[in-house]
């Protein structure tokens, strides 16, 4: 299927990847709108919500696109494999990935300082690869 998805669907999706309720500050569900979350493995966490009820009410097509961009930072592709194929989107940072764990801001501040590495060379590094670059370079003698 493509184009605008229902409220259903878009629900659907988020407990498919397994998305948080968010809570009032009361402890409670939030009651105007389903609200949720997914905190990613690169530190980003997403935010949706879902007017009530999650029924088969379907968006307009700009909103939709203002949600898969800005919400669920996912394409219509893998919007529509998650929801009918079960299919979870690729997020950047997941599991497999060696960055996976994050590194310290102080060694990423440390490796683009003093190595003059960018966010794309420093994203794949492990915690271990990247210590032993820094190790290297502070045993070699001063020029």
């Amino acid at each position: 299927m493509s184009g605008p998805a229902s409220r259903r669907e878009h629900k659907q999706f988020c407990d498919i990847e397994g998305w948080d309720t968010v809570l009032n500050a009361g402890g409670k569900k939030v009651s105007h709108h389903i609200t949720l979350e997914l905190a990613l493995d690169d530190g980003r966490i997403l935010r949706t919500r879902i007017s009530r009820p999650a029924n088969n009410d379907t968006y307009g097509p700009s909103l939709w696109t203002a949600i898969l961009r800005d919400q669920l930072d996912a394409t219509e592709d893998a919007f529509w494999d998650c929801v009918e194929r079960q299919v979870l989107p690729p997020r950047p940072g997941n599991a497999d990935s060696p960055a996976a764990a994050g590194l310290p801001a102080s060694l990423v501040h440390q490796l683009k300082g003093a190595l003059g590495l960018n966010d794309a060379d420093i994203a794949v590094l492990s915690k271990d690869e990247a210590v032993a670059r820094m190790t290297a370079f502070w045993s070699q003698p001063p020029t």
